[in-house]
């Protein structure tokens, strides 16, 4: 499903050039569920970029599904990444003045044509996220668990092949965050691939494999050991 091979990407502060990934390879198998660990400033955030097709990198290749994206320009990029990789963030990324059911369906506006399918399936992934009542609801009488979960059904309206998901209890008090990684087990278990990122341990525990990064190198991968 993931395949990187040997991606580095390097940035230019104050004069320096720090190597933000350094020669990082590794796969995700179709289906598995991934948590990648690191303390601050590891490489954990341009690895997920990486990964949801928002940067490219200086060397190396970075293939999804065989394809190897690394090589999109802006648009192809942005297109493929509307279709095959769903987001979820800390900071939830709800549109205030836009509903429940506006703020999932905010993937189909980014499409080059209709697709009358996918109103249903927002309504039916909010259904299963237990937000069937509160569609017209906006993000602000909601509270931060449910943001999240209307975040989790954005991410999931395109069927992606990947989900992405950054810190998404860091925002969250403890019931709340427990109901997040249970719906992320969830969608694990019918056969999605997720790759979550993370610092606190006990989140990561929850995934198949933990994958550590630190100063832009995987340090350990549990699928190894």
């Amino acid at each position: 499903m993931v395949c990187m091979e040997a991606v580095t990407r390097h940035y230019r502060v104050g004069g320096q050039t720090i190597a933000a990934l350094d020669g990082v390879s590794f796969a995700v198998p179709r289906g598995q569920f991934t948590a990648i660990v690191g303390p601050s400033g590891s490489g954990k955030s341009t690895l997920l970029n990486m990964l949801g097709c928002l940067d490219r990198p200086d060397s190396g290749r970075y293939l999804l599904e065989g394809v190897d994206v690394s090589t999109f320009d802006d648009e192809r990029a942005s297109d493929f990444r509307n279709r095959r990789i769903g987001f979820v963030f800390q900071s939830f990324h709800l549109l205030p003045r836009l509903s429940v059911l506006e703020n999932a369906m905010l993937p189909a506006r980014f499409l080059r044509g209709p697709d009358p399918g996918l109103a249903a399936r927002a309504h039916a992934l909010l259904d299963r996220m237990g937000l069937g009542r509160h569609l017209r609801h906006r993000p602000g009488q909601l509270s931060g668990g449910q943001m999240q979960r209307v975040a989790i059904a954005r991410a999931l309206l395109m069927t992606p092949a990947l989900l992405l998901a950054d810190e998404p209890t860091g925002n969250l008090d403890s019931r709340s965050a427990a109901d997040v990684l249970a719906l992320l087990d969830e969608v694990h278990a019918q056969g999605q691939t997720v790759v979550l990122v993370t610092h606190d341990a006990e989140v990561a525990a929850r995934a198949q494999r933990q994958v550590g990064i630190r100063d832009g190198r995987i340090e350990f991968d549990s699928a190894s050991a």
